[in-house]
């Protein structure tokens, strides 16, 4: 009752448990009268109508069979019964579009179960119909309002654009910064009139409703029916400095029709083209990963890897309880206010734990100061530094983001993980076309691309300068060179690239791997820099942040899985006492092994500099001829292991398809090989007894 009445209704009255039963007890057994109603103002403890009295207990007669003592959950009958209570104590309810729904089914399904979610599905479903049945929305061109302000704004920003042309023609402003300047100046202009247009939409408006509910469109597609267009990107992605100041409620003149007919087409063809490199995405991403299968249940590391939040200079990323929900801890986390223990060591970290942990860990570093050099973070088992040979060990990996329950041998994470990348670069892709060449920030199109060269780890365009060592920051005069001075005095100098923006001030102190100039970062330079930590953070940073400026989440441990495979190789430098070549690529464990060996009986280890290797490289690099032959250059692949004298030890799921094999994941794993299940009580089958005319003749044969 309180949650029904008090927590979700918002209702201001302090309704308890108790309190609710008498009220559904008191109209269930009498009817509205004086008497009645004293008693459930009583109940109540507030002066409510006897109209608004009235309406609550047709509500409770209404709700029929509602047993209050085992109350379904998500039941339609509470619905109603609770709709109808906020009607009558006049408050407002609270909307429940997509996210909410999700939220709720979410929490279903974690609390109750897969039976009771899908029960509660159907009644959402039938109940969704019924509504839409007996009133749905209708939308017309005249529910969209045309702010009044529009005018006065957009007249405002044309005084603003004369004054810019001015100062350019007069020379202050370089032709670079007009153009930067203009765009600015329409951009603002935009977004104030999206902001009359919101506050001018009512809450039933029907538009407004598809786009808040998170049934279809959004707000920017609101802002181009009623508000303006803005400005539109040109076939190569350039923003066009002339904006569309219509809105199709207005109707948009020839000169505007064809400036936005470009991102008419742009959308068009990117769909067209642009899925297809999803696609291609994804089965490169299969081919590196297809091997990766939970192997064992532990495989004893405990070195495991420090996660903080992602956050940038603006916002938190990804937080830190979405990254360490799902995960074994290393060692007990404790509270640094407090010292208590939060959550002990070895144990799976809940989604409620990961928030209280969260919580108390950001609480405790915010009013310490915030330095964005130390922040707060959790050791835990990680996909990274899993000791596990062939694929991955249960602990290391954690929960199945499918069941929510732990990880169980033989899942093919791999595969789990390529398909979780993959398919969303697909959404990324088809977003372009939604936005129809509206010129924004963060367009699509930067995405996919973003994503394929991070896992192919390119060169980017429009590369960062990085340092490699530690020190304080000179910059020469004509700021085409920096120069990094260390603690022991040794200086290391950077040539900067013309028009390069530079991020650091003179005698600013930086670490190795900070970005000394704008751009991306090539994951090579991050590697030598940083070092194998520093390059998986930064991958899994920037690839988390390719999907989620998109609106699309995706757990760290997919990521994971597949910068594991890019790192798992070593070149050698030195062979040592041991049968590695120099130049060779070795797989990483098998280089330990190796290396141990050598220790054993007494010989000098080998040296070896550890590589990244893009997703395809990496997978033509794979222990699996057959794997590899089947990706791409077949004939190349194929003559090499020839050459080579090479064996196939068939680990992964490609090569044991190729040869007619059960693939080793699932049941088709050894383990799982000749078990027999008994049920309960189950009666074993009687011994068959042969006449003796048949045992005669079994003996005459």
């Amino acid at each position: 009752g309180q949650l029904e009445v008090e927590g979700i209704l918002g209702i201001n009255a302090c309704v308890d448990e108790n309190q609710f039963h008498e009220l559904v007890d008191l109209f269930r057994s009498e009817d509205v009268n004086q008497d009645s109603c004293v008693r459930a103002r009583s109940i109540l403890k507030r002066n409510a109508s006897d109209e608004q009295i009235a309406q609550i207990a047709t509500a409770v007669k209404e709700a029929g069979n509602l047993d209050l003592d085992n109350p379904k959950v998500f039941s339609r009958e509470i619905t109603a019964l609770r709709e109808s209570i906020q009607k009558a104590l006049g408050k407002k309810a609270m909307a429940i579009g997509k996210k909410q729904l999700s939220m709720i089914v979410d929490n279903c399904f974690k609390y109750h179960g897969a039976t009771e979610t899908a029960a509660m599905l159907d009644k959402i479903k039938s109940l969704g119909y019924k509504y839409s049945t007996i009133g749905a929305i209708t939308a017309s061109v005249f529910d969209m309002h045309i702010p009044g302000d529009k005018k006065l704004i957009v007249h405002q920003a044309e005084e603003q654009v004369v004054r810019i042309e001015k100062l350019h023609a007069r020379g202050v402003l370089s032709d670079e910064g007009r153009y930067k300047e203009i765009i600015k100046i329409w951009k603002d202009a935009a977004d104030k009139v999206e902001n009359e247009l919101k506050k001018g939409l009512d809450d039933f408006n029907p538009i407004w409703m598809m786009a808040n509910s998170g049934a279809r469109g959004s707000m920017g597609q609101i802002r181009q029916l009623a508000g303006m267009r803005g400005l539109m990107a040109d076939p190569s992605g350039r923003t066009i400095e002339l904006p569309v100041r219509s809105s199709f409620r207005e109707g948009l003149s020839v000169l505007e029709y064809f400036i936005s007919s470009h991102g008419g087409r742009k959308g068009l063809a990117d769909t067209a083209l642009k899925t297809a490199d999803s696609g291609y995405l994804t089965r490169r991403l299969v081919d590196v990963s297809h091997s990766v299968v939970v192997r064992e249940q532990d495989c004893g590391d405990t070195k495991g890897t420090f996660i903080t939040a992602i956050r940038d200079e603006k916002s938190v990323i990804e937080a830190l309880a979405d990254r360490i929900a799902g995960r074994y801890t290393i060692g007990n986390v404790v509270d640094p206010a407090t010292g208590e223990i939060i959550c002990e060591g070895d144990t799976l970290i809940s989604s409620d734990k990961a928030k209280e942990i969260d919580k108390k860990l950001t609480s405790y570093w915010e009013s310490n100061g915030s330095d964005m050099h130390h922040q707060p973070g959790v050791l835990i088992r990680s996909i990274l530094t899993c000791k596990s040979k062939n694929g991955v060990c249960a602990k290391c990996y954690g929960k199945n983001m499918a069941s929510g329950n732990p990880v169980k041998i033989g899942e093919a994470v791999g595969i789990i993980a390529a398909q979780s990348i993959g398919e969303p670069g697909t959404q990324l892709t088809m977003r372009t076309f939604h936005s129809g060449g509206v010129a924004t920030d963060d367009d699509i199109t930067q995405g996919l691309p973003r994503v394929e060269e991070l896992f192919e780890a390119r060169n980017p365009k429009g590369k960062a300068v990085i340092t490699e060592n530690n020190g304080i920051v000179h910059i020469s005069d004509d700021r085409r060179e920096i120069t990094v001075t260390g603690p022991d005095g040794e200086a290391k100098s950077y040539a900067i690239p013309y028009n390069a923006n530079i991020l650091v001030g003179e005698g600013e102190t930086i670490g190795a791997g900070d970005p000394l100039t704008k751009g991306s970062i090539n994951p090579q330079d991050m590697l030598r820099a940083k070092g194998v930590k520093g390059v998986q953070e930064y991958i899994a940073k920037e690839v988390q942040s390719a999907y989620r400026t998109a609106g699309v989440e995706i757990n760290d441990k997919h990521v994971e899985v597949i910068v594991r495979q890019m790192l798992r190789k070593v070149r050698i430098e030195n062979q040592g006492d041991t049968n590695m070549l120099p130049g060779t690529l070795v797989d990483l464990l098998s280089y330990e092994e190796e290396n141990e060996k050598a220790i054993e009986n007494g010989g000098v280890p080998a040296t070896a500099k550890r590589t990244l290797l893009g997703i395809t490289k990496a997978a033509l690099a794979t222990e699996s001829f057959l794997s590899a032959a089947s990706f791409q250059e077949t004939a190349k692949v194929l003559a090499e292991a020839a050459i080579n004298n090479r064996k196939d030890p068939l680990l992964g799921l490609k090569e044991n398809v190729i040869i007619g094999k059960l693939i080793p994941a699932g049941t088709g794993m050894k383990c799982y090989k000749n078990v027999t299940t008994v049920a309960e009580n189950q009666t074993q089958p009687a011994d068959i007894i042969l006449d003796q005319h048949i045992e005669d003749e079994l003996e005459e044969e």
